[in-house]
Protein backbone atom coordinates (compact mmCIF):
# COMPACT_ATOMS: atom_id res chain seq x y z
CA UNK A 1 0.00 0.00 0.00
CA UNK A 2 1.45 3.28 -1.19
CA UNK A 3 1.96 5.71 2.31
CA UNK A 4 -0.73 8.21 2.68
CA UNK A 5 0.50 11.33 4.64
CA UNK A 6 -2.42 11.70 6.34
CA UNK A 7 -3.01 8.29 8.26
CA UNK A 8 -0.73 9.61 10.94
CA UNK A 9 -3.27 12.67 11.18
CA UNK A 10 -6.47 10.63 11.24
CA UNK A 11 -4.92 7.78 14.04
CA UNK A 12 -4.02 10.50 16.15
CA UNK A 13 -7.79 12.35 15.74
CA UNK A 14 -8.90 9.28 16.99
CA UNK A 15 -7.22 9.45 20.49
CA UNK A 16 -8.93 13.00 21.11
CA UNK A 17 -12.60 13.35 19.12
CA UNK A 18 -15.09 10.93 19.46
CA UNK A 19 -16.27 11.20 15.89
CA UNK A 20 -13.58 11.42 13.12
CA UNK A 21 -14.89 12.60 9.49
CA UNK A 22 -12.83 11.79 6.40
CA UNK A 23 -13.91 13.73 3.45
CA UNK A 24 -13.04 13.91 -0.23
CA UNK A 25 -13.45 13.11 -3.53
CA UNK A 26 -14.74 9.39 -5.07
CA UNK A 27 -12.08 7.19 -5.43
CA UNK A 28 -9.24 9.20 -3.72
CA UNK A 29 -8.90 6.08 -1.22
CA UNK A 30 -11.05 7.19 1.57
CA UNK A 31 -11.95 3.27 2.41
CA UNK A 32 -8.77 2.24 2.09
CA UNK A 33 -7.20 4.37 4.14
CA UNK A 34 -9.62 4.28 7.12
CA UNK A 35 -9.61 0.31 7.07
CA UNK A 36 -5.71 0.36 7.24
CA UNK A 37 -5.46 2.82 9.92
CA UNK A 38 -8.58 1.50 11.89
CA UNK A 39 -8.30 -2.55 11.40
CA UNK A 40 -10.15 -3.70 14.80
CA UNK A 41 -13.49 -1.15 13.94
CA UNK A 42 -16.34 -2.46 12.11
CA UNK A 43 -17.19 -1.68 8.83
CA UNK A 44 -20.65 -0.54 7.17
CA UNK A 45 -21.13 1.11 3.60
CA UNK A 46 -24.02 3.36 3.42
CA UNK A 47 -23.57 2.84 -0.31
CA UNK A 48 -25.36 -1.01 0.68
CA UNK A 49 -29.02 -0.25 -0.25
CA UNK A 50 -30.27 -2.42 2.58
CA UNK A 51 -27.52 -1.27 5.26
CA UNK A 52 -28.84 2.49 4.01
CA UNK A 53 -32.55 1.28 4.36
CA UNK A 54 -32.11 0.26 8.13
CA UNK A 55 -29.92 3.02 8.98
CA UNK A 56 -32.77 5.71 7.27
CA UNK A 57 -35.85 3.30 9.16
CA UNK A 58 -34.65 2.72 12.70
CA UNK A 59 -31.75 4.60 13.12
CA UNK A 60 -31.19 4.09 16.46
CA UNK A 61 -31.68 0.62 16.49
CA UNK A 62 -28.92 0.78 13.69
CA UNK A 63 -26.74 2.31 16.02
CA UNK A 64 -27.21 0.52 19.02
CA UNK A 65 -25.37 -2.64 17.44
CA UNK A 66 -22.15 -1.07 18.00
CA UNK A 67 -20.56 -1.85 20.77
CA UNK A 68 -16.69 -0.39 19.26
CA UNK A 69 -15.30 1.70 16.97
CA UNK A 70 -17.29 1.74 13.36
CA UNK A 71 -16.76 3.01 10.30
CA UNK A 72 -19.62 4.42 8.59
CA UNK A 73 -18.63 5.11 5.39
CA UNK A 74 -20.74 7.45 2.72
CA UNK A 75 -22.36 9.34 5.55
CA UNK A 76 -23.54 11.88 3.26
CA UNK A 77 -26.53 9.32 2.30
CA UNK A 78 -27.54 9.70 4.98
CA UNK A 79 -27.01 12.97 6.88
CA UNK A 80 -30.03 12.79 9.54
CA UNK A 81 -27.96 9.76 10.95
CA UNK A 82 -25.38 12.33 12.39
CA UNK A 83 -27.80 13.80 14.85
CA UNK A 84 -28.74 10.50 16.26
CA UNK A 85 -24.75 10.40 16.53
CA UNK A 86 -24.17 13.52 18.02
CA UNK A 87 -27.05 12.71 21.12
CA UNK A 88 -24.79 9.18 21.23
CA UNK A 89 -21.57 11.21 21.62
CA UNK A 90 -22.75 14.00 23.94
CA UNK A 91 -23.85 10.76 26.67
CA UNK A 92 -20.28 9.44 25.81
CA UNK A 93 -17.66 11.17 24.46
CA UNK A 94 -15.24 8.24 24.52
CA UNK A 95 -12.63 9.54 21.60
CA UNK A 96 -12.43 7.23 18.36
CA UNK A 97 -16.51 5.81 18.89
CA UNK A 98 -17.41 7.13 15.03
CA UNK A 99 -14.90 7.11 12.08
CA UNK A 100 -16.99 9.05 9.21
CA UNK A 101 -16.64 9.59 5.23
CA UNK A 102 -18.20 11.17 3.04
CA UNK A 103 -17.17 11.76 -0.86
CA UNK A 104 -18.62 15.34 -0.95
CA UNK A 105 -17.16 18.29 1.04
CA UNK A 106 -19.10 17.72 4.63
CA UNK A 107 -18.11 21.24 5.83
CA UNK A 108 -19.56 23.35 2.73
CA UNK A 109 -23.06 21.15 3.78
CA UNK A 110 -24.29 23.68 6.75
CA UNK A 111 -26.49 20.98 8.18
CA UNK A 112 -23.33 18.62 9.04
CA UNK A 113 -21.06 20.70 10.04
CA UNK A 114 -23.62 22.17 12.95
CA UNK A 115 -24.82 18.96 13.90
CA UNK A 116 -21.23 17.63 14.75
CA UNK A 117 -19.64 21.01 15.54
CA UNK A 118 -16.86 20.32 18.75
CA UNK A 119 -17.57 16.35 18.61
CA UNK A 120 -15.54 15.77 15.28
CA UNK A 121 -12.53 16.50 13.52
CA UNK A 122 -12.58 17.04 9.81
CA UNK A 123 -10.23 15.76 7.59
CA UNK A 124 -9.57 15.66 3.82
CA UNK A 125 -8.27 13.03 1.57
CA UNK A 126 -7.12 13.92 -2.00
CA UNK A 127 -6.12 12.35 -4.75
CA UNK A 128 -2.35 10.64 -4.49
CA UNK A 129 0.55 14.00 -4.16
CA UNK A 130 3.24 13.39 -6.36
CA UNK A 131 5.25 13.40 -2.90
CA UNK A 132 3.16 10.09 -2.25
CA UNK A 133 3.49 8.55 -5.39
CA UNK A 134 7.63 8.79 -4.91
CA UNK A 135 7.65 8.06 -1.83
CA UNK A 136 8.48 11.24 -0.41
CA UNK A 137 8.30 13.37 2.44
CA UNK A 138 6.07 16.43 2.50
CA UNK A 139 8.16 19.68 1.80
CA UNK A 140 6.38 22.81 1.82
CA UNK A 141 7.52 25.55 0.02
CA UNK A 142 9.43 27.85 2.19
CA UNK A 143 11.16 25.35 4.32
CA UNK A 144 14.54 24.83 3.96
CA UNK A 145 13.94 20.94 3.44
CA UNK A 146 12.31 21.58 0.18
CA UNK A 147 15.40 23.90 -0.84
CA UNK A 148 17.52 20.71 -0.75
CA UNK A 149 14.86 18.01 -2.11
CA UNK A 150 16.60 15.32 -4.10
CA UNK A 151 15.15 14.25 -7.73
CA UNK A 152 13.11 10.89 -7.17
CA UNK A 153 14.06 8.28 -9.50
CA UNK A 154 10.37 7.29 -10.57
CA UNK A 155 8.10 9.45 -12.71
CA UNK A 156 10.40 11.52 -14.47
CA UNK A 157 8.25 12.64 -17.47
CA UNK A 158 6.38 15.75 -16.29
CA UNK A 159 3.86 15.57 -19.29
CA UNK A 160 2.71 11.77 -18.15
CA UNK A 161 2.04 12.57 -14.74
CA UNK A 162 0.08 15.34 -15.64
CA UNK A 163 -1.82 13.47 -18.34
CA UNK A 164 -2.05 10.13 -16.00
CA UNK A 165 -3.62 11.93 -13.04
CA UNK A 166 -3.23 10.88 -9.66
CA UNK A 167 -6.26 8.68 -8.78
CA UNK A 168 -5.04 6.01 -6.38
CA UNK A 169 -6.60 3.00 -8.29
CA UNK A 170 -5.44 3.89 -11.74
CA UNK A 171 -1.83 3.50 -10.14
CA UNK A 172 -2.67 0.47 -8.06
CA UNK A 173 -3.99 -1.37 -10.82
CA UNK A 174 -1.88 0.21 -13.67
CA UNK A 175 -5.30 0.78 -15.70
CA UNK A 176 -5.41 3.40 -18.84
CA UNK A 177 -5.72 6.57 -17.17
CA UNK A 178 -7.92 8.21 -19.70
CA UNK A 179 -10.21 5.18 -20.44
CA UNK A 180 -10.87 5.10 -16.55
CA UNK A 181 -11.06 8.49 -15.86
CA UNK A 182 -14.15 9.09 -19.07
CA UNK A 183 -15.70 6.29 -16.92
CA UNK A 184 -15.47 8.66 -13.69
CA UNK A 185 -16.72 11.60 -14.99
CA UNK A 186 -20.04 9.45 -16.66
CA UNK A 187 -20.28 7.98 -13.47
CA UNK A 188 -19.95 11.22 -10.88
CA UNK A 189 -22.69 13.32 -13.26
CA UNK A 190 -25.06 10.10 -13.43
CA UNK A 191 -24.88 9.54 -9.93
CA UNK A 192 -23.13 12.54 -7.58
CA UNK A 193 -24.73 15.12 -9.56
CA UNK A 194 -28.12 13.58 -9.51
CA UNK A 195 -28.11 13.71 -5.88
CA UNK A 196 -27.35 17.28 -5.27
CA UNK A 197 -29.62 18.74 -7.62
CA UNK A 198 -32.13 17.74 -9.87
CA UNK A 199 -30.68 18.26 -13.56
CA UNK A 200 -32.99 17.17 -16.17
CA UNK A 201 -30.17 17.67 -19.09
CA UNK A 202 -26.79 15.75 -17.98
CA UNK A 203 -25.76 17.05 -21.32
CA UNK A 204 -25.67 20.16 -20.56
CA UNK A 205 -24.30 20.23 -17.39
CA UNK A 206 -21.34 17.49 -19.13
CA UNK A 207 -21.00 20.77 -21.45
CA UNK A 208 -20.62 22.67 -18.45
CA UNK A 209 -18.23 20.82 -16.93
CA UNK A 210 -16.01 20.87 -20.25
CA UNK A 211 -15.97 24.33 -21.13
CA UNK A 212 -15.00 24.98 -17.16
CA UNK A 213 -11.57 22.93 -18.07
CA UNK A 214 -11.37 25.07 -21.30
CA UNK A 215 -11.20 27.89 -18.58
CA UNK A 216 -8.80 26.37 -15.82
CA UNK A 217 -6.26 28.64 -14.76
CA UNK A 218 -7.84 32.25 -16.00
CA UNK A 219 -9.62 34.39 -13.72
CA UNK A 220 -13.34 33.10 -13.55
CA UNK A 221 -16.21 34.66 -14.85
CA UNK A 222 -19.85 33.68 -14.70
CA UNK A 223 -21.43 35.88 -17.19
CA UNK A 224 -18.56 34.22 -19.73
CA UNK A 225 -19.18 30.74 -19.20
CA UNK A 226 -22.98 31.00 -18.91
CA UNK A 227 -22.74 32.44 -22.18
CA UNK A 228 -20.92 30.00 -23.76
CA UNK A 229 -23.11 27.17 -22.49
CA UNK A 230 -26.72 28.69 -22.90
CA UNK A 231 -27.11 28.83 -19.19
CA UNK A 232 -27.94 31.66 -16.79
CA UNK A 233 -25.80 33.10 -14.31
CA UNK A 234 -27.54 31.93 -11.20
CA UNK A 235 -27.68 28.14 -12.82
CA UNK A 236 -23.71 28.56 -13.47
CA UNK A 237 -23.00 29.60 -10.12
CA UNK A 238 -25.10 26.70 -8.22
CA UNK A 239 -23.53 24.26 -10.96
CA UNK A 240 -20.35 25.52 -9.82
CA UNK A 241 -21.09 25.10 -6.10
CA UNK A 242 -21.52 20.99 -7.44
CA UNK A 243 -17.82 20.61 -8.95
CA UNK A 244 -16.93 22.46 -5.15
CA UNK A 245 -19.18 20.15 -2.81
CA UNK A 246 -17.93 16.88 -4.95
CA UNK A 247 -13.76 17.68 -5.31
CA UNK A 248 -13.50 18.68 -9.02
CA UNK A 249 -13.38 22.46 -9.13
CA UNK A 250 -11.64 24.64 -6.69
CA UNK A 251 -11.81 28.18 -6.75
CA UNK A 252 -8.40 29.65 -5.93
CA UNK A 253 -9.04 33.28 -4.33
CA UNK A 254 -7.33 36.23 -5.11
CA UNK A 255 -4.64 38.05 -2.72
CA UNK A 256 -6.17 41.54 -1.32
CA UNK A 257 -3.89 43.76 0.31
CA UNK A 258 -5.25 47.13 1.61
CA UNK A 259 -1.91 49.14 -0.01
CA UNK A 260 -3.51 48.11 -3.89
CA UNK A 261 -6.76 49.45 -5.03
CA UNK A 262 -6.46 48.21 -8.31
CA UNK A 263 -6.17 44.48 -7.36
CA UNK A 264 -8.46 42.14 -9.98
CA UNK A 265 -10.54 40.59 -7.34
CA UNK A 266 -11.60 37.69 -8.98
CA UNK A 267 -10.72 33.85 -8.37
CA UNK A 268 -9.11 31.62 -10.70
CA UNK A 269 -10.85 28.27 -11.55
CA UNK A 270 -8.52 24.87 -10.82
CA UNK A 271 -8.91 21.29 -11.03
CA UNK A 272 -8.29 18.93 -8.78
CA UNK A 273 -6.51 16.31 -10.89
CA UNK A 274 -5.29 16.89 -13.83
CA UNK A 275 -5.48 13.46 -15.62
CA UNK A 276 -9.41 14.42 -14.71
CA UNK A 277 -8.66 18.09 -16.69
CA UNK A 278 -7.06 16.51 -19.57
CA UNK A 279 -9.43 13.87 -20.09
CA UNK A 280 -12.62 17.02 -20.21
CA UNK A 281 -9.65 19.30 -22.49
CA UNK A 282 -9.97 15.73 -24.74
CA UNK A 283 -6.01 15.66 -24.50
CA UNK A 284 -5.54 12.03 -25.92
CA UNK A 285 -2.20 11.28 -24.71
CA UNK A 286 0.77 12.67 -23.27
CA UNK A 287 2.38 13.49 -26.32
CA UNK A 288 -0.83 15.50 -27.56
CA UNK A 289 -0.41 17.46 -23.72
CA UNK A 290 3.34 18.15 -24.98
CA UNK A 291 1.74 20.55 -28.06
CA UNK A 292 -1.37 21.39 -26.73
CA UNK A 293 -2.61 25.30 -26.55
CA UNK A 294 -3.47 24.75 -22.60
CA UNK A 295 -0.24 23.32 -21.61
CA UNK A 296 0.91 26.22 -19.55
CA UNK A 297 -2.89 25.67 -17.60
CA UNK A 298 -1.91 21.87 -17.27
CA UNK A 299 1.20 22.82 -15.70
CA UNK A 300 0.02 25.86 -13.76
CA UNK A 301 -3.11 23.66 -12.52
CA UNK A 302 -0.37 20.70 -11.49
CA UNK A 303 1.60 22.71 -9.10
CA UNK A 304 -1.14 24.58 -7.69
CA UNK A 305 -2.98 21.29 -6.49
CA UNK A 306 0.55 19.42 -5.57
CA UNK A 307 1.17 22.47 -3.00
CA UNK A 308 -2.51 22.31 -2.07
CA UNK A 309 -2.58 18.77 -1.40
CA UNK A 310 0.92 18.57 0.28
CA UNK A 311 -0.97 21.70 2.51
CA UNK A 312 -4.21 19.34 3.63
CA UNK A 313 -2.66 16.35 4.23
CA UNK A 314 -0.60 18.13 6.80
CA UNK A 315 -3.25 19.59 8.15
CA UNK A 316 -2.05 22.97 7.15
CA UNK A 317 -4.59 25.40 6.28
CA UNK A 318 -4.23 25.91 2.70
CA UNK A 319 -3.74 29.54 2.14
CA UNK A 320 -2.96 30.01 -1.46
CA UNK A 321 -3.99 33.04 -3.57
CA UNK A 322 -3.39 34.14 -7.15
CA UNK A 323 -2.24 38.66 -7.61
CA UNK A 324 -2.93 40.76 -10.48
CA UNK A 325 -3.45 44.34 -10.59
CA UNK A 326 -4.86 46.28 -13.64
CA UNK A 327 -1.87 47.37 -14.69
CA UNK A 328 -1.57 43.35 -16.15
CA UNK A 329 1.36 42.62 -13.31
CA UNK A 330 0.11 39.01 -12.50
CA UNK A 331 1.75 36.12 -10.01
CA UNK A 332 0.03 32.79 -10.46
CA UNK A 333 0.29 31.73 -7.00
CA UNK A 334 1.05 33.57 -3.81
CA UNK A 335 1.55 30.98 -0.57
CA UNK A 336 0.75 32.39 2.42
CA UNK A 337 2.52 30.40 5.73
CA UNK A 338 4.72 30.80 8.69
CA UNK A 339 4.01 34.25 8.45
CA UNK A 340 5.29 34.94 4.96
CA UNK A 341 4.10 35.83 1.67
CA UNK A 342 5.63 33.27 -1.49
CA UNK A 343 5.87 34.22 -4.55
CA UNK A 344 5.28 31.44 -7.20
CA UNK A 345 5.61 31.72 -11.42
CA UNK A 346 5.03 28.64 -13.16
CA UNK A 347 6.56 27.81 -16.59
CA UNK A 348 6.52 24.54 -18.37
CA UNK A 349 9.34 24.58 -20.66
CA UNK A 350 12.43 23.01 -19.25
CA UNK A 351 14.48 25.66 -21.07
CA UNK A 352 15.04 28.72 -18.76
CA UNK A 353 14.03 32.05 -20.19
CA UNK A 354 14.75 35.49 -18.59
CA UNK A 355 11.41 36.47 -19.46
CA UNK A 356 10.29 34.10 -16.52
CA UNK A 357 11.77 36.54 -13.71
CA UNK A 358 9.91 39.42 -15.31
CA UNK A 359 6.79 39.40 -12.86
CA UNK A 360 8.90 37.98 -9.77
CA UNK A 361 11.05 40.80 -10.26
CA UNK A 362 8.24 43.63 -10.20
CA UNK A 363 7.10 41.83 -6.92
CA UNK A 364 10.44 42.36 -5.33
CA UNK A 365 10.77 45.66 -6.12
CA UNK A 366 7.14 47.33 -5.57
CA UNK A 367 5.31 44.29 -3.57
CA UNK A 368 7.64 42.96 -1.03
CA UNK A 369 11.51 43.45 -0.89
CA UNK A 370 11.67 40.52 1.38
CA UNK A 371 9.95 37.57 0.19
CA UNK A 372 12.04 34.88 -1.21
CA UNK A 373 10.08 33.66 -4.99
CA UNK A 374 9.83 30.71 -6.47
CA UNK A 375 9.80 29.69 -10.22
CA UNK A 376 8.77 26.58 -10.23
CA UNK A 377 9.49 25.00 -14.30
CA UNK A 378 9.23 21.80 -16.67
CA UNK A 379 13.09 21.30 -16.33
CA UNK A 380 15.28 19.24 -13.74
CA UNK A 381 17.98 21.92 -12.73
CA UNK A 382 17.71 23.38 -8.92
CA UNK A 383 19.11 27.03 -9.23
CA UNK A 384 18.93 30.51 -7.49
CA UNK A 385 19.16 33.24 -10.29
CA UNK A 386 18.33 37.00 -10.06
CA UNK A 387 17.12 36.68 -5.89
CA UNK A 388 15.08 33.38 -7.12
CA UNK A 389 14.63 30.34 -6.23
CA UNK A 390 14.36 27.77 -9.60
CA UNK A 391 12.38 25.04 -8.44
CA UNK A 392 12.02 21.87 -11.02
CA UNK A 393 8.49 20.54 -11.02
CA UNK A 394 9.18 17.48 -9.21
CA UNK A 395 10.35 19.58 -5.99
CA UNK A 396 6.36 20.48 -5.52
Amino acid sequence: MIHRHLSGKLADAATRYPVVTLTGPRQSGKTTLVKHVFPEAEYLSLENPETRTFAINDPKDFLAQFDGPVILDEVQRVPDLLSYIQGIVDDNPEPGRFILTGSQNLLLLETVSQTLAGRTLFLTLLPFSNAELCGNKIQLPGSDEFKLREKPPLRDDLFDVMWTGFYPRIHKEELPPQEWLTSYIEAYIERDVRQMINIGDLEAFQLFLKICAGRCGQLLNLTSIGNDCGLSQPTVRRWLSVLETSFIVKRIQPYHNNFKKTLVKSPKLMFYDTGLLCNLLNISSKDDLRIHSSRGAVFENFIVMEVFKNMVHSMVRPRIYHWRDRNHHEIDMIIEIDNKMIPVEMKSGKTINQDFFKELGYWRQNIDSESEPILAYGGDSIQQRSGVQVAPWWQF
